[in-house]
C-alpha cells in the first residue's frame, strides 16, 4: 500500500499567495506572511507595534493587503507585485 506524502505547512508566503489575499484579512494570515508566530503577532498588534497598519474591528484585527505588501517592500501599485516600494516622503 502506498503512503501519500504529507508536506508540512510552509512558513511565509509566496508572492502569488500574497497577491491573492483579499483586500482585508485576519492577523493570522499577516503573521504567516511576516514570519511571526501567532502569540507574538497578536502581542505586537495589541501594543500598536505591528510591522504594518492594523485595524481593530470589534474583537478582531484586520490587515489591508496594500499595507502588508508595503511592509514587505512590495509595491502594491504594480500589477505583478514586483519591485521595491518607494516613498516620496523626504
Amino acid at each position: 500500500m502506498a503512503h501519500a506524502s504529507v508536506e508540512p505547512p510552509t512558513r511565509g508566503m509566496q508572492l502569488r499567495e500574497l497577491l491573492a489575499l483579499p483586500v482585508a484579512f485576519g492577523l493570522d494570515d499577516a503573521n504567516r506572511a511576516l514570519l511571526l508566530g501567532r502569540t507574538k503577532g497578536f502581542e505586537l498588534a495589541k501594543q500598536g507595534e505591528y510591522p504594518c497598519r492594523v485595524v481593530r474591528v470589534g474583537r478582531t484585527y484586520r490587515v489591508m493587503r496594500a499595507d502588508l505588501l508595503r511592509a514587505l517592500g512590495i509595491s502594491p501599485e504594480n500589477s505583478d507585485g514586483a519591485g521595491p516600494c518607494t516613498s516620496d516622503a523626504a
